[in-house]
């Protein structure tokens, strides 16, 4: 029951975005982005909007926003993101 609870916030999240997959952004910070990545990222949802356009857009534009493995991770998740889908993103999350 409790995948069933999970999976339906998911897609409905998901469903608010016509360019963005949330769905893979909710498997690592939570469907309501209220979770620390791989225990190590920002609380998406605590950060500004201001701070989540510019990370989204540096993990999109360079060639992994650093070396980690979670950057890297990201860049791969970014890249795909348009302007419209990451501003979505920092307007529905960031505060």
């Amino acid at each position: 029951m409790k995948k069933i609870v999970i999976a339906a916030t998911v897609l409905a999240t998901t469903s608010l975005f016509a360019g963005a997959n949330l769905a893979a952004c909710a498997g690592c910070h939570g469907a309501n982005f209220e979770k620390k990545a791989l225990g190590q990222s920002k609380v998406v949802n605590e950060m500004s909007k201001a701070d989540i356009v510019t990370a989204l857009k540096g993990y999109r534009d360079t060639a992994g926003f650093g070396h980690s493995a979670m950057k890297a991770s990201m860049a791969g998740q970014a890249k795909g993101l348009s302007d419209a889908d990451i501003q979505e993103i920092a307007d529905k999350f960031g505060k």
